[in-house]
């Protein structure tokens, strides 16, 4: 029989509900919470597939699953394609090739990192030419970590003053200044399996427990817009389970957040329409990805893309 192993954090609907689902389809496939200790160089994984909730978080677990996809464990999402990310990296791609994003710009750190002086930034012209930047940004604006997610250290901006004072409290972490679009609609975006689309209406500026409940919804233009984008996405990334964001203006979908190697799942946040779609196309892909057998990463899918 083969075997799907989750890893998994703080969450507690998610991961049991899918062992579940999985068990009880009777499919030739089972399910069970990974457990490991210290791990050897010729450490013996008996899953199939692990599907990755965790890792972003615990680099114990990031570097275990490398040696499990080294051995042909299907891991998902693949620990070698997200780690080598960031989001200011994933908006150039996107930019590259024409999907729409925000105009964005990667900022230095506004404190030394640890173990660096300013001898270690012979190379940085500083002090940045400032003016540029908030002419070519706008405002209002958005201050977030070029590699971050949860909405932790995000700050809106309003004016330079404004800029100055919050980027003094981001110390050593790496931020991006980028354009804020005045959005008519905002939709998340589950894809799974590089196929298979969940759009959820979502309003960011509602408090957390309400933002899925907008007052808007796609048209089946949008819809066919935003599948496709999500699709092509993914595709480039190599994400088999992630949530693109898109924030509408004058009916253009810009991509605003496509990087999120364990996209939230729990039941109280997303509601219960979206956890069950959720849930059933997460056991149907990871089932059918146990049944393909083991297979060793193959190279980054972006480069396909650049041409």
């Amino acid at each position: 029989m083969k075997k799907v192993g989750l890893l998994f954090g703080m969450e507690q609907t998610f991961p049991p509900a899918l062992v579940a689902e999985i068990n009880g389809r009777d499919d030739g496939v089972s399910a069970e919470f990974l457990k490991v200790g210290g791990i050897r160089l010729d450490q013996v994984f008996e899953f199939d597939v692990i599907l990755d909730r965790i890792s972003q978080d615990v680099p114990f677990y990031r570097s275990m699953l490398k040696i499990a996809a080294m051995q042909g464990v299907r891991v998902v999402n693949n620990p070698f394609w997200w780690e080598a990310d960031d989001k200011f990296f994933n908006y150039a791609i996107a930019n590259k090739i024409g999907i729409p994003v925000p105009k964005t710009v990667l900022l230095p750190t506004k404190n030394h990192p640890h173990d660096t002086t300013s001898e270690s930034f012979r190379n940085l012209a500083y002090p940045l030419n400032w003016k540029e930047i908030f002419d070519y940004v706008g405002f209002p604006a958005y201050l977030k970590p070029h590699d971050g997610g949860g909405w932790k250290h995000v700050y809106k901006i309003h004016s330079i003053d404004e800029f100055f004072e919050r980027y003094s409290e981001t110390a050593d972490i790496v931020m991006t200044l980028q354009e804020g679009i005045e959005f008519t609609e905002y939709y998340r975006c589950y894809c799974i399996g590089k196929e298979h689309v969940h759009i959820m209406p979502y309003d960011p500026r509602n408090p957390h427990h309400l933002r899925y409940k907008a007052s808007f919804a796609p048209t089946e233009e949008m819809t066919s817009m935003l599948t496709n984008l999500c699709i092509k996405i993914c595709t480039m990334l190599g994400y088999d389970f992630n949530t693109v964001e898109f924030a509408v203006r004058d009916g253009i979908p810009y991509a605003i957040d496509y990087m999120n190697p364990a996209p939230d799942a729990e039941r109280s946040s997303i509601q219960e329409e979206n956890f069950e779609w959720i849930l059933k196309t997460a056991a149907t892909f990871l089932i059918e990805l146990a049944k393909k057998g083991r297979t060793t990463p193959r190279e980054y899918s972006w480069s396909t893309f650049i041409k």
